[in-house]
């Protein structure tokens, strides 16, 4: 059986008419052997036995003694039609049989080998054209409309799997653009404060030329971060395809940058801010690492951290085996999700603040640290802050 499921269509097509054939023939024998002996039971009414009896035995079985055909106006109404329905049925019956038998072998190879793959495919064509690709195509049999439906199904696959690129496509460029937006906001409020600083004090006179000099030059590094950083993201697809610059870190120097960007956001929002190098020991005395990647991370926490605080947020770095860690704890309520939840683009924890922000700065904090070969953990303090650590291993 089988043998016979997995046939080519030429060879089955030909076993079903042999088979169908055959057992036309056969049973068109048996009626043309039943009539025969029906009609000859019927003439035996009509002749005179005792000669045929008599004519059989002088033949000594030499010659075949057939009853005679009686006339037709002999007979009854009823045996004359018998004998005529005999005569039509030992005529015709195998061209009859055999055209039947034929048109069963083709129907019976259309309802098993045809029939179920064609509804696969029409079923399969209707589920594509609605855009519905989460099916398979069940037909097993290995013959010509078996491996049209195989490969019916890998086209299948293979749109359903291009089509998951391309809306991974438009996710990514969609990430990316919320991401860009994102991170240019940080270096524009921290430009914003010193402008505003200087509106304020300038005209007073309160500020003396060298504080205007180090706020202008502060600006500047901004500018020139934006700047960098607007080039880095040129041409690029996704946040993964960012590539690494590895330069020198010193604790000192981080820590600096990451206060500045700090106390600005902080002194906006009226928030207390304390930040501190807490450990510091890196293999062979040194830390190589994306600079603009880590203070990327360091703003998006702090953002993040000052938008939920109530009073205070608190920042420390660390560095030990290799690995830097940049940990912002806040004291306002806590996650109440996951890190896998609080990490995925556009996740807003606050709907009050959805029309304030991208919900991207866990997500590109999570992207970065695991491009910079570490992770992000979120957790609760036990006084039910916040806490978020960023991981970045070493670059070598």
């Amino acid at each position: 059986m089988e043998k016979m499921r997995n046939l080519s269509l030429k060879k089955t097509i030909l076993l079903y008419l042999a088979l169908g054939l055959a057992a036309g023939f056969l049973l068109s024998s048996i009626i043309v052997y039943t009539a025969s002996r029906i009609q000859t039971s019927v003439w035996e009414k009509y002749t005179d036995m005792d000669k045929y009896i008599t004519a059989d035995q002088q033949s000594g079985g030499e010659y075949l003694v057939e009853v005679p055909r009686p006339a037709l106006q002999e007979m009854s109404a009823m045996d004359r039609h018998i004998s005529e329905t005999c005569d039509f049925l030992e005529t015709y019956a195998v061209l009859i049989l055999s055209m039947i038998a034929s048109m069963a072998a083709v129907g019976l190879f259309y309802r098993n080998k045809l029939k179920p793959p064609i509804e696969e495919l029409h079923r399969a064509s209707q589920m594509i054209a609605q855009n519905d690709l989460d099916f398979q195509i069940s037909y097993e049999n290995r013959d010509e409309l078996g491996q049209l439906c195989l490969e019916f199904d890998r086209m299948r696959a293979q749109l359903a799997e291009n089509n998951t690129s391309l809306w991974r496509m438009v996710e990514n460029e969609k990430a990316l653009r919320a991401a860009i937006a994102h991170d240019i906001r940080m270096p524009l409020s921290v430009l914003r404060g010193y402008q505003e600083m200087l509106l304020e004090f300038v005209p007073t006179g309160i500020l003396d030329r060298e504080k205007i000099t180090e706020i202008l030059q502060e600006g500047m590094g901004q500018i020139d971060r934006l700047n960098r950083f607007i080039e880095t993201m040129r041409g690029m697809n996704s946040l993964e395809q960012r590539e690494l610059t590895n330069t020198l870190i010193k604790p000192d120097e981080l820590r600096g940058e990451i206060e500045k960007t700090a106390k600005t956001v902080c002194r906006e929002s009226e928030k207390n801010m304390q930040i501190k190098v807490w450990n510091w020991e890196p293999d062979g005395g040194k830390f190589l690492g994306d600079r603009e990647l880590i203070l990327e991370v360091a703003d998006n926490l702090i953002q993040n951290a000052v938008r939920y605080a109530s009073y205070a947020v608190n920042i420390r770095i660390s560095c030990a085996k290799n690995q830097l860690i940049l940990e912002v704890t806040d004291d306002g309520e806590g996650f109440s999700q996951d890190t896998d939840t609080v990490t995925r683009a556009f996740y807003r924890g606050d709907s009050r603040d959805s029309l304030q922000h991208f919900g991207m700065g866990m997500y590109i904090s999570r992207i970065y640290c695991e491009r910079h070969g570490g992770r992000l953990i979120t957790e609760n303090t036990s006084q039910g802050g916040a806490r978020v650590k960023a991981i970045f291993s070493g670059r070598t």
